[in-house]
């Protein structure tokens, strides 16, 4: 019965000794070629230029929003003003009625305008970001839920 457990003890570590002699050479091929990093940082380069489109996109798309929602404002503020020189009730209501549904329709066309252009800048960087075959997880997409939604 000892004769048995020798046999088996020097069984596995031959074994051990075989997987450890194993383990140098199957991590020795983890090094890159400087052409195949070099074509990822080209991918990834290529990627850095669709986000800084995008960028560029969305700060147009939301400096229009702003410039939008701060000309409903004033000319919100403009009509209110305006309202409340009448000398009647019924003027004072109409103008006031007229002030606040203009305002809301100059508050959801700016919300419009911006969510096309903000969708439009984020489906033309996704489109581009495919094209430079990236290496996963290269891009920034996950965190598109981060942008602004318009209000």
């Amino acid at each position: 019965m000892i004769n048995n457990m020798n046999k088996k003890l020097i069984a596995l570590s031959i074994a051990a000794v075989g997987i450890v002699a194993l383990v140098p050479m199957v991590f020795a091929q983890t090094a890159t070629s400087t052409p195949a990093s070099s074509s990822v940082a080209t991918k990834i380069s290529c990627v850095g230029t669709a986000v800084n489109s995008r960028e560029a996109s969305i700060d147009s798309a939301m400096t229009a929003f702003t410039a939008a929602s701060n000309a409903a404002y004033a000319a919100r503020a403009t009509a209110l003003q305006q309202a409340y020189s009448n000398t009647t009730l019924s003027a004072v209501k109409a103008a006031v009625k007229t002030a606040w549904s203009t305002f809301a329709a100059s508050e959801k066309s700016a919300r419009k305008t911006w969510l096309t252009d903000r969708n439009a800048a984020w489906a033309t960087y996704r489109t581009a970001a495919v094209v430079c075959k990236a290496p996963a997880g290269t891009g920034d997409g996950v965190d598109s839920g981060l942008e602004v939604s318009g209000n």
